[in-house]
């Protein structure tokens, strides 16, 4: 293809250039400018300019869409004078005058923004017709059918989306028409006296839903339709769409006035959408689909099942042929997998679009590891181009084998996007919303979605249509998303009247409520909850050689946060360098454990305080002797638990890192609910007496009562007001390496203390457990390596990094609390409130316990640079839930961490986010 060309100037009545026009192989723009023309009209520049087959036309820019919305919505003073300019070059080109009704030109007008959002916005077909023209188009054409079917699509559409007109007020009287011809009837099928019925019926229905007639005027219409495209820039399912997607709102749409072709003037003729790769699997092999005598629309929307494109090679060979051609050029050219619309006139082929096209996880993984084999790309660009959600969507379960063969299957649709989907059917878009907000898991059941379904979409589990093909609306958005979808089940009935649907593969009736499940991979629809099995990270060899090469390239470690040594495993298994956060106290709750801590919780108190008599050289009382010997003997239990819980840990990370944070948790958690014993004990009393242990345990709980224990004694201040919890940890830390050790292995301990808010804090705490560390030393012979660090996770501790540094030998950015105490929010309370709130507000743009917040991430950079300005060795880490979100990964990447922890699960899409965040610095740097 032709390099792309200089833009150039063109004159223009407005303050700035809005217009970039194209054709007669000539254009304005080129492929490089998808921020000011959006990606079709970019698309179609660099197709005119590389000389394939493009009907003329015009862009107007994203630029012009934001000065629209600017102004009040009035289009920019001078644009529509451009406009006017623009199609007078258009008419030349195309030899045929706007509105002459002699030789008539029609236009479709079409959004496009420089991110794809397939079908969130407008577009308008055979715009310009009107009575007069419409004699025109039939003497031109000699197809008077073709006119009247232009027509009809046209008023419809017009009606719909500029007009505002509910669609199925269209929609009713045409099935009503086909229905006459039978059951089985198809538009196709419609007479020329239906098309003309159709369109007074559609007129009149304008007339009454609007209060005015239909408009005739073409240049009315055409002001009305870019005026209607701009508009849905802000529509409800482009602003949903571009809020799942975290594309900016402030990007705008171009508008692309673009000559008609058309696919519905007979059987020589057609449409459709293609893609250069299969978008499922990744195959490199054409894959999409064409309508003989269709408009667009019918493919897109499903309206009719199309037949696979490669059945063009037996109807249009020639024209196949040229399309594979075509094909081929563009994906060399642009180095991706396109995305394809075009349209057959009368055996001539238009290219209508180009664009990368959206794919499967499964089908970005191999697209990617071929084009690097074919030399199409580079292994640095393979990386960059898959998404870390799609790495998170390879890992998700599967359907169980064995719960398949018994189970009833309802139907059979086309595998339009993978994986397996389990939930309550409903059959509208608001439903599943509705359902899903009260905590249910929903399948979202239509005839066929369109772009106002978008919002259940979204919340959906799985998607079903009874309509639709492999490119229709359903399939597009489902693969996009990330949702299993069947799609063109037409065995399935669908009554939205009675919210029911009835197979006629099975004879079965589910209604809205009853458990589906949805097998995207296979196109399997079954009656019930099926049980899933997790997807075999191990069963995935080209996922793991793109996550092989993120690992050539990536700067930062990941760790992972796990607490048993099955979770360690595991995260070994999905590549893990080491475990940045063990939580000791989520060891305590398991089992007989629990009871343990509760009866040293019940008498911490008066044996520390008994503890401290004897380091003075007071005598103890009997009963105080007998509380310390009780303390001391659960204490023992627990080390011994808790040393067997860091051996396994230990083993399984053999020759890796593990950092364990010392108990971090208030006391109270490990005991029951204060209002709840208060009741339990008050209820006693009323009925004879309540135990002298349940009342003990009342008092003990009482005692501990905070108001706001998460700012309370926990952490480094527990383990300084009572001693001997940190002390057995620690022990039962350092034992365990060295049995570790002596068994042959190679044990890495760090001891982690948290939630330091002064250096004080940290000397004293590290002066308590190096003494404990030395007599294990001295008992076991050996010596011992280990290292102590801290938590970063209170604003005055990365304020005062410098001074906590020099006694510690690494911290661990603790982000959950960082985040809490830096906006002073309850993180439990928030998120269940008014943080959601704030987010669809717009007053914070994400959830900060989600991704973090440029603020905290401020908090960091000062942390680090003081850090390591007083020692450069300090180690440094993130362990929050941060640590697995993208976003979060690439700020710790600017941070300069040297690695970051999250959850087993996340730890491959870790690896892939860390390497991309490698690759867009080394990109800013340049």
């Amino acid at each position: 293809m032709a390099s792309p060309a200089q833009t150039t100037e063109r004159p223009h009545v407005a303050a700035k250039r809005y217009i970039y026009a194209w054709g007669g192989g000539a254009a304005e723009g080129h492929g490089r400018m998808k921020d000011l023309l959006g990606g079709k009209g970019a698309g179609l520049a660099e197709m005119t300019l590389a000389g394939l087959p493009t009907p003329p036309g015009f862009t107007i820019t994203t630029e012009a869409c934001n000065d629209y919305f600017a102004s009040g919505k009035q289009l920019p003073e001078g644009l529509w004078e451009d406009v006017l300019g623009a199609m007078k070059e258009v008419e030349a080109q195309s030899g045929k005058g706007f509105g002459d009704p002699k030789n008539p030109l029609l236009v479709s007008v079409r959004s496009g923004a420089k991110f794809s959002m397939p079908g969130m916005m407008d577009t308008v077909l055979n715009l310009g017709l009107n009575e007069e023209t419409l004699g025109g188009l039939i003497a031109l054409t000699g197809n008077e059918r073709f006119g009247w079917d232009a027509y009809r699509r046209f008023i419809a559409m017009f009606g719909r989306i500029v007009m505002d007109v509910d669609g199925a007020r269209f929609e009713h009287p045409l099935e009503a028409r086909k229905a006459a011809h039978g059951p089985d009837a198809k538009d196709t099928d419609l007479t020329v006296d239906d098309l003309g019925a159709l369109v007074a019926e559609y007129q009149r229905i304008v007339r009454e839903d609007t209060g005015r007639d239909f408009p005739t005027d073409p240049y009315e219409q055409l002001d009305l339709a870019i005026k209607a495209v701009f508009a849905s820039w802000f529509g409800k399912r482009a602003v949903d769409y571009r809020n799942s997607q975290k594309i900016a709102h402030d990007l705008g749409t171009a508008v692309n006035v673009v000559t008609m072709v058309f696919g519905n003037m007979g059987d020589d003729s057609g449409t459709g959408v293609a893609f250069t790769r299969d978008p499922n699997t990744g195959e490199k092999v054409l894959y999409g689909e064409y309508l003989v005598n269709a408009q667009g629309e019918d493919v897109v929307a499903g309206i009719r099942t199309a037949p696979r494109i490669q059945h063009m090679a037996e109807e249009m060979p020639a024209v196949y042929a040229e399309f594979q051609r075509i094909g081929t050029q563009l994906e060399q050219h642009y180095r991706n997998v396109q995305d394809l619309e075009f349209t057959i006139e009368r055996g001539r082929l238009y290219m209508l679009q180009t664009r990368d096209a959206k794919r499967t996880a499964a089908a970005a993984v191999k697209i990617a590891v071929d084009m690097v084999a074919e030399g199409l790309i580079t292994k640095e660009e393979a990386v960059a181009r898959i998404e870390p959600a799609q790495v998170d969507q390879l890992l998700r379960a599967q359907f169980d084998p064995q719960a398949r063969q018994g189970a009833d299957r309802l139907a059979r649709g086309l595998n339009a996007s993978p994986g397996a989907a389990v939930g309550r059917a409903v059959f509208s878009a608001d439903h599943a919303v509705e359902w899903v907000a009260r905590g249910e898991k929903v399948i979202l059941v239509r005839v066929e979605t369109s772009p106002d379904d978008f919002h259940g979409m979204a919340v959906a589990e799985g998607i079903l249509t009874a309509r639709g093909g492999a490119t229709s609306h359903a399939a597009v958005v489902a693969r996009q998303i990330g949702k299993p979808c069947v799609a063109g089940c037409a065995e399935l009935i669908v009554d939205y009247g009675r919210g029911s649907a009835h197979s006629n593969l099975s004879g079965v009736n589910f209604a809205e409520g009853d458990w589906i499940s949805v097998d995207g991979s296979t196109g399997d629809v079954f009656l019930g909850a099926l049980p899933t099995v997790a997807a075999r990270f191990e069963d995935q060899p080209e996922l793991q050689r793109v996550l092989g090469w993120a690992d050539g390239i990536r700067r930062m470690e990941i760790w992972t946060n796990a607490d048993k040594p099955e979770e360690a495993a595991q995260a070994r298994g999905y590549g893990a360098q080491g475990i940045g956060l063990c939580r000791t106290e989520h060891m305590f709750r398991e089992g007989e454990r629990l009871e343990i801590v509760r009866g040293a919780i019940l008498v911490a108190a008066v044996a520390t305080r008994a503890k401290a008599k004897v380091t003075a050289g007071d005598e103890l009382t009997a009963d105080e002797a007998e509380t310390v010997a009780t303390f001391d003997a659960a204490m023992a239990k627990l080390e011994r638990l808790q040393q067997g819980d860091f051996e396994g840990i230990f083993r399984a990370m053999d020759g890796l890192p593990v950092v364990v944070r010392l108990i971090d948790p208030p006391l109270h958690e490990f005991l029951p609910n204060l209002e709840e014993q208060l009741v339990k004990v008050t209820r006693a009393e009323m009925s004879g007496g309540a135990s002298d242990e349940d009342k003990e345990l009342l008092a003990t709980i009482k005692s501990m009562h905070e108001q706001n224990p998460m700012l309370g004694l926990r952490g480094c201040r527990l383990g300084i007001m009572i001693p001997d919890f940190v002390k057995i940890q620690t022990r039962a830390i350092l034992n365990a390496q060295i049995a570790v050790k002596k068994a042959g292995g190679n044990p890495i301990a760090k001891i982690m203390i948290p939630l330091v808010g002064h250096v004080n804090e940290l000397k004293v705490t590290r002066g308590l457990l190096e003494a404990e560390a030395d007599r294990i030393a001295h008992a076991a012979g050996v010596a011992l390596d280990y290292k102590f660090g801290t938590m970063i996770e209170i604003p005055r501790g990365a304020l005062t990094a410098d001074e906590i540094a020099r006694e510690a030998a690494f911290f661990s950015f603790g982000t959950n609390d960082l985040t809490q105490m830096t906006f002073g929010y309850s993180r439990d309370d928030a998120e269940g409130g008014f943080l959601l709130k704030y987010v669809e507000d717009g007053i914070l743009p994400v959830n900060p316990f989600q991704t973090l917040d440029d603020a905290v991430a401020g908090l960091m950079k000062i942390a680090v640079d003081k850090g390591r300005a007083a020692r450069p060795d300090l180690e440094l880490g993130i362990c929050g839930e941060h640590g697995g979100d993208p976003e979060s990964i690439a700020k710790c990447e600017r941070i300069g961490l040297d690695y970051v922890s999250c959850s087993p699960f996340r730890v491959p899409v870790a690896r892939l986010a860390a390497a991309q965040a490698t690759l867009a610095l080394g990109e800013r740097d340049k």
